[in-house]
């Protein structure tokens, strides 16, 4: 019996979106009110649909070894068997009736001001 790996789905906001990315490691980071994620791991499997959400966030952690990512900012970490697709979504404020901790945004998110 092949014991599998520990993933990790984490979803969190960021500039006003959704995020949801699998990783092999979460700890608590040593910034103070952030969580560590490591081995970012995007969806291997072969498709002829190619999703430009997943695609854009493989583009925006090439390269990154580890990110750090506010508590606040933090929806939900779901420990998972196996991986799916990383996608970037809007918000679902008009389906749930949980309020999120307000998040700190330059400009509160306007790049006009």
């Amino acid at each position: 019996m092949t014991e599998k790996s520990t993933q990790y789905l984490i979803k969190f906001h960021n500039q006003g979106k959704v995020y949801e990315i699998y990783a092999k490691q979460i700890v608590q980071s040593e910034l103070f009110g952030f969580i560590q994620i490591e081995d970012i791991v995007f969806d291997s499997k072969s498709s002829l649909v190619v999703d430009p959400s997943e695609e854009h966030l493989k583009s925006e952690f090439d390269g990154v070894k580890r990110t750090h990512i506010p508590m606040q900012a933090i929806i939900r970490i779901d420990e998972v068997e196996e991986t799916g697709q990383s996608k970037i979504s809007a918000p679902d404020d008009k389906t749930t009736n949980v309020t999120n901790f307000p998040i700190f945004s330059p400009n509160n998110g306007n790049p006009n001001k």
